[in-house]
């Protein structure tokens, strides 16, 4: 009882603001932040792609021990981590569960560890990349590499207006919370408190989609008054947005290192 009060402590919705908020602005201060995003997207593509096609547990658990130490490097928060290492729990635990329930035995576990290794790679990339780089270097980058403008200026606004919407879902579940009644008694490992919870984030839903619509059509009118389709479709204001990326001494012996650490692995696996 005293561990499940200890996690509820700190999963408050304060806490997790405070993470989003890090995660979407704090990015500035880490190491692989002042890379070209262009070729850091590159270097994801690869890391994003490649496991895939790796059967070699050497070399899956060496590109695994190359991706800690990147996510170290970009400074992600707890919470994130956190995520992804339930996420990784929950999606291969209940397969081999399912491959006991079959008429599987330990030797499944081989596979789902192979499995485990290609998730993690791929994920501490994405953490790597887009958590270790500002929202608008990350659009930057795609548009230099080709990808429409609008796509891009999606995920930077997209990451930009994550905590935004966060603190709007959390003044309507506080509004429930103060017109309601929480349960007097919590339960069996606070299951009481859990499904009242549960009933709130339902609850919220709607008015939540009901305030970001209010938002997006704010956002749209203030991005078209300032001119945002016509800098789209200019090459002019293109090059002027992208005049500050090139690629320096860093850039080169972080790619360099990277693919002279993959060529060791794969020789050796």
């Amino acid at each position: 009882m005293e561990l499940v009060r200890n996690w509820f402590n700190k999963l408050s919705l304060d806490r997790i603001q405070l993470e989003l908020m890090n995660t979407a602005y704090g990015s500035g201060h880490a190491s692989l932040s002042r890379l070209d995003p262009r070729g850091l997207l590159i270097w994801y593509l690869f890391f994003a792609i490649m496991p895939w096609f790796v059967n070699s547990l050497l070399v899956l658990a060496g590109m695994c021990l190359f991706m800690v130490v990147t996510t170290i490097l970009s400074r992600v928060t707890p919470f994130i981590i956190f995520v992804l290492c339930l996420g990784l729990i929950g999606q291969v635990g209940w397969l081999f569960v399912i491959s006991l329930f079959f008429g599987g035995d330990i030797s499944s576990a081989l596979p789902l560890l192979k499995l485990t290794l290609k998730l993690s790679v791929v994920s501490l990339a994405s953490i790597t990349v887009f958590s270790g780089m500002d929202p608008e270097k990350i659009s930057d980058g795609l548009l230099a590499l080709g990808v429409p403008a609008a796509f891009s200026f999606s995920l930077s606004y997209g990451y930009r207006i994550l905590p935004v919407l966060f603190e709007e879902f959390r003044n309507v579940l506080l509004s429930y919370r103060l017109r309601g009644k929480a349960p007097e008694h919590p339960g069996l490992l606070y299951w009481r408190k859990g499904a009242y919870y549960l009933k709130l984030l339902v609850y919220a839903f709607f008015p939540l989609m009901l305030a970001t619509a209010k938002r997006s059509r704010t956002t749209v009118e203030a991005l078209e008054t300032r001119g945002f389709s016509y800098g789209l479709k200019n090459p002019a204001a293109k090059k002027l947005k992208l005049s500050h990326l090139r690629f320096q001494t860093r850039d080169v012996l972080f790619l360099s290192g990277s693919a002279a650490y993959v060529a060791v692995l794969f020789w050796f696996g």
